[in-house]
């Protein structure tokens, strides 16, 4: 595949509605961001977290702006800062969340709408399948 035909595909992915691919360069934006998610993993990092946010994430090279999202719980923007949601779902795990809490943070519904949502078989495709097309 040529470097164009990535990019291209890179657009496509960027035209589905709700959706964040984790591409080569969210990967390198976001990296300080999924290490210190990672240090969630072991409960020391946990303790130290969750008894000073702050001076815990001062202790990573991360951006200003992504210190806030995690400090302000901005869940799709710790994606589009470059978070792994496999990583990024350490937080919500530190805070003792579930995944449905943060589906339904993520899509603007509650938690039980989310879970609903998801017994009913998922969100619609229509209307969910392009940013820039009508079907």
């Amino acid at each position: 595949m040529t470097k164009e035909e990535k990019q291209e595909l890179r657009k496509a992915f960027e035209d589905i509605p709700g959706t964040r691919v984790f591409t080569p360069e969210r990967s390198r934006m976001g990296y300080h961001l999924n290490i210190f998610c990672m240090t969630l993993n072991k409960e020391e990092g946990r303790q130290a977290f969750r008894e000073n946010e702050r001076a815990y994430l001062d202790r990573f090279p991360m951006t200003e702006e992504q210190k806030q999202a995690v400090l302000n719980r901005e869940w799709l923007k710790l994606l589009d800062l470059g978070g792994n949601i496999y990583y990024v779902w350490k937080i919500a795990a530190c805070d003792r969340k579930t995944m449905q809490y943060i589906g339904g943070k993520m899509s603007g519904i509650t938690e039980e709408e989310f879970k609903e949502m998801m017994l009913s078989g998922g969100r619609s495709i229509i209307g969910n399948r392009s940013k820039t097309s009508d079907y």
